[in-house]
């Protein structure tokens, strides 16, 4: 994908990104990786990797994502810092997150319900005792897909549950998504669609609100 700005679960990370993506599935596991890389050259980078299993209507997965980037400075690394083969909990990069989706079938209008929490890695917050303890930050999502006209519209509400001062920016309960987004295939010629898509997200809770336009190619 090429994107006009990367925006995750109502999160803004990136503007202008390319976003590739190889996946392989065997069964009913799939692995997947996934990067973001911005063209504006300030060093931001992420590569996710995620294991998946389905069976029937739900979805188990493990992913990890690394946000370490270039950091701007190459010679980071090299103190210690952005190195994605570091991986102690206290300091590492990594976050791992588990998480489980689940699809009800309805005939007029399917939905899928999904829960992630991160149980490892850069995701810390402060407890009672001024220490550094995983924060557990949990996101939660229902979603559902309308088609009209050729087009497919995806709604989707997303919060974070719990305290997450890092990853969601919350305390406590808050909504973080609420999106609509707009997909549909371009003919070109009698060969080849190109699929593009807009989204609009909105983030209640960072009073923030992003506009999407992206082109897969495939």
């Amino acid at each position: 994908d090429m994107v006009s700005s990367y925006v995750w679960r109502g999160m803004y990370e990136s503007p202008l990104s390319v976003q590739p993506t190889l996946g392989v599935v065997a069964g009913k596991f799939s692995f997947t990786a996934w990067g973001n890389v911005n063209l504006s050259g300030d060093g931001y980078k992420e590569t996710d990797f995620t294991l998946a299993y389905t069976i029937k209507n739900a979805t188990l997965l493990l992913t990890d994502y690394w946000w370490g980037g270039e950091c701007g400075i190459y010679n980071d690394r090299k103190e210690g810092r952005n190195k994605y083969f570091h991986f102690d909990n206290h300091c590492t990069d990594h976050i791992l997150e588990a998480g489980v989706s689940y699809l009800l079938p309805l005939r007029k209008c399917p939905v899928n319900l999904s829960w992630y929490t991160m149980f490892w890695g850069n995701d810390k917050k402060l407890n009672c005792n001024n220490a550094l303890v995983n924060a557990y930050s949990s996101y939660a999502e229902i979603s559902s897909p309308l088609e009209v006209q050729n087009t497919t519209l995806l709604f989707s509400l997303g919060f974070s549950p719990f305290d997450s001062p890092r990853n969601y920016r919350n305390a406590g309960f808050a909504v973080t998504n609420i999106s609509v987004k707009a997909s549909r295939n371009i003919r070109i010629n009698d060969k080849y669609s190109l699929p593009i898509f807009t989204q609009l997200v909105w983030n209640p809770n960072r009073e923030d609100v992003h506009f999407v336009f992206g082109i897969t190619l495939q």
